[in-house]
């Protein structure tokens, strides 16, 4: 069952982190978070992949600017696995975007619109979320 959880006038700053906690779907297709300022205007959309049609267990970050979606960067190496227990930490480190996985791999994404301000989160899709805390 895919679960979504919005949160609106959530405030985070340059330096603040999204710590996330949860389990990954044994039947797993994809979960995402994204941060911005709307569903229409996201900084960051990170969306792990258990299945793509192109390349298999993937992750896939990209950034939504007036609802246009920009290039998609792809990180083939994907340590997160279906039916386990997750700790992903997201930290807004000003130019950057930093998503600490449980391996400790670290996917870097530009911050292409230049925000320091994050209002909105969503996280939903293949994920039982156990945690989330803002620090």
């Amino acid at each position: 069952m895919s679960m979504q959880l919005e949160l609106k006038n959530a405030y985070l700053r340059t330096g603040d982190q999204l710590k996330i906690k949860g389990e990954i779907l044994h039947d797993a297709e994809r979960f995402q978070i994204d941060l911005g300022y709307s569903e229409d205007d996201l900084a960051l959309h990170f969306n792990p992949r258990f299945h793509d049609d192109s390349d298999g267990t993937v992750i896939v970050c990209n950034s939504k600017t007036a609802g246009c979606w920009g290039d998609e960067m792809r990180d083939m190496h994907n340590p997160l696995h279906r039916g386990t227990e997750v700790k992903i930490v997201v930290k807004l480190a000003g130019d950057m975007f930093e998503v600490e996985l449980p391996d400790g791999q670290e996917v870097k994404f530009p911050n292409r619109a230049g925000v320091d301000l994050i209002s909105f989160v969503r996280i939903r899709g293949d994920l039982k979320l156990t945690s989330l805390k803002i620090s």
